[in-house]
């Protein structure tokens, strides 16, 4: 009965959000309710329990997120970004063009969010497709591969991050093992796919796409964007904290190392909040103040990047609140009955989870957060590594993002493909991503 309730609960939303074309905050919260009575939950209870799932889930995410999303803003505003593509790809030269955009997009996406990163990299793809007279779909799915990696696997991309926060995982090996999966996950899903996709849909390498919805694009003069180490170095100052703080504690732990002041501090400096606040700070040094720029305009673009993130920040609330009612509700309990005597993997088991939810509700972000809140109750029952469960999460959220997703429809237009085309192309990338996380996953939780 819970689960059937939840299916109940899914197809409501469905419809809220598909049909009524409802937002999706208020979609979730009207849900939220609707299962909680259908649940049996006392009246009483309701409202403090999407209460303290709401406040719960941004309480951990929002100063990450928020800052995340400043330190990106500066670096795409400063022409920082350009500056790593550009560099990239005149060092790997004509030949080896599509590493060159593999290697910009992922560096770029570790700080910039999926859909910043996608309409910041595409005008820039279509110059260099322009220049160099090959197919925009060619440097399109690696870019895409890359961009779409670093925000299923990588913190502070708000799914792992949020995810790590919902399980108690160490969000510092999140980030460390997410890189080893992430790694190998592009470059199936980017270089080494668009070669069979150039197989499946030959059609779709010949198109010229169409970026006139972006707008006029701000370009700037090579030599009038921050220097290219400066600008890598910014980018990826968050992740070089996080790793840190991170490998000294495993080698702590593994070493039987006495604890120090040395060591609380380095804990504390690469503590997912402390790293994001020093990486803004350090940015708006080098993106803005070092080249002269006012701190009036360097703040004008964090304003900017805190008003583009407002309704996604709610939205991840309600998936919270969401999340909370299930376990309140009891259902996550059901669902760890149900698997007790099972022998399959939390790992396996979360990323079925978040697969069907994704398929169904299309956000990756919501489906993560509600099987966060199915699966949190089975993972006392296991001595399973959190970060682990936590990237399998994030990879089924990835899976087959179709018609019910924004980046489907993104993908679609500026690329000029047909509903065929891009159900071959960036359908598939999105499962391939998907189905090598988990493998990934499953392999690495043998050594940790």
């Amino acid at each position: 009965m819970p689960l059937l309730i939840v299916v109940i609960g899914i197809l409501a939303l469905l419809l809220l959000i598909m049909g009524l074309k409802l937002n999706t905050f208020i979609s979730l919260i009207i849900v939220s309710f609707g299962v909680a009575l259908l649940l049996g939950m006392p009246m009483e209870e309701i409202v403090k329990s999407i209460e303290a799932g709401l406040g719960g889930t941004l309480g951990h995410l929002a100063l990450i997120f928020g800052l995340g999303a400043m330190l990106g803003r500066l670096i795409a505003d400063s022409g920082g970004a350009q500056r790593i593509a550009m560099t990239l790809v005149n060092k790997f030269g004509e030949k080896n063009i599509q590493w060159a955009v593999v290697a910009a997009s992922f560096i770029i996406g570790i700080a910039l969010f999926f859909e910043v990163g996608l309409v910041l990299l595409i005008p820039i793809v279509f110059a260099i497709s322009k220049e160099l007279k090959v197919s925009i779909l060619y440097l399109g799915i690696p870019m895409a591969a890359a961009l779409s990696v670093t925000h299923g696997f990588l913190p502070p991309h708000p799914g792992p991050t949020v995810i790590a926060g919902e399980y108690g995982a160490n969000i510092g090996e999140v980030l460390l093992y997410g890189f080893i999966i992430a790694i190998p996950s592009v470059i199936l899903a980017g270089p080494l796919f668009t070669k069979l996709a150039r197989k499946i849909v030959p059609d779709s390498f010949v198109k010229t796409g169409n970026i006139a919805s972006l707008g006029e694009q701000k370009v700037f003069k090579l030599e009038d964007t921050p220097g290219f180490g400066i600008s890598v170095f910014t980018a990826i100052l968050p992740v070089i904290l996080m790793s840190i703080a991170t490998i000294i504690t495993l080698l702590q732990e593994t070493m039987g190392i006495e604890d120090t002041s040395l060591l609380a501090i380095i804990r504390f400096i690469g503590d997912a909040s402390v790293a994001m606040l020093l990486s803004l700070l350090v940015a708006v040094y080098t993106m803005g103040l070092a080249r002269n720029i006012p701190m009036k305009t360097v703040m004008a673009s964090c304003t900017t990047a805190i008003t583009q993130i407002g309704m996604m920040l709610l939205i991840i609330g309600g998936g919270g609140a969401f999340k909370q009612v299930l376990i309140n509700g009891g259902v996550g309990d059901y669902v760890a009955d149900l698997f007790k005597e099972a022998s399959l993997s939390p790992i396996l088991l979360a990323w079925m989870i978040a697969a069907i939810l994704r398929i169904s509700l299309g956000s990756a972000t919501v489906a993560a957060l509600t099987t966060a809140g199915l699966v949190i109750p089975i993972l006392g029952q296991s001595d399973v590594n959190l970060a682990l469960v936590v990237l399998a999460t994030g990879a089924g959220s990835l899976i087959a993002s179709h018609v019910n997703d924004a980046g489907f429809w993104m993908f679609k237009e500026y690329f000029g493909l047909s509903m065929r085309e891009t159900f071959a192309t960036w359908t598939l990338l999105e499962t391939i991503i998907s189905v090598a996380g988990l493998a990934f996953t499953m392999l690495l939780s043998l050594l940790v």
